[in-house]
């Protein structure tokens, strides 16, 4: 889990560090980039998995539907729901059945499983 933690902050800090050199180029104003992109670091370093259980994979149409306990970084009570998943290959790693750790993000109103993996 570590390693997946590790994994995903430091593609967004890659990704944050690419947005402050586009920004910085093109609005010529480096300090207001930068703490953008600051802020998107830390609030996705700072998004901890959620418990869940797969219900259904449609792997047609990306998503997948899990019953969730509480995910914070989204200020949602429990639930079942379908996702979107932003990589399909996800759908690959788990089974309708598991028990899964996952990080879901909101990007444009879109709920978006980011980041899956079978509990332990």
């Amino acid at each position: 889990m570590k390693t997946l933690q590790h994994i995903l902050i430091a593609a967004v800090t890659v990704t944050a560090a690419g947005l402050v050199g586009v920004a910085q180029a093109q609005s010529g104003h480096g300090h207001q980039a930068e703490s953008a992109a600051s802020t998107l670091v830390a609030q996705t370093s700072s998004a901890e998995m959620s418990e869940g259980e797969v219900r259904k994979i449609d792997k047609e149409n990306k998503k997948i539907t899990l019953k969730h306990g509480p995910l914070k970084n989204l200020d949602m009570p429990p639930m079942t729901m379908a996702f979107e998943v932003n990589d399909p290959a996800l759908l690959g790693k788990v089974k309708v059945g598991d028990k899964v750790r996952f990080v879901a993000a909101n990007p444009g109103g879109r709920l978006t499983v980011t980041a899956i993996q079978r509990a332990k």
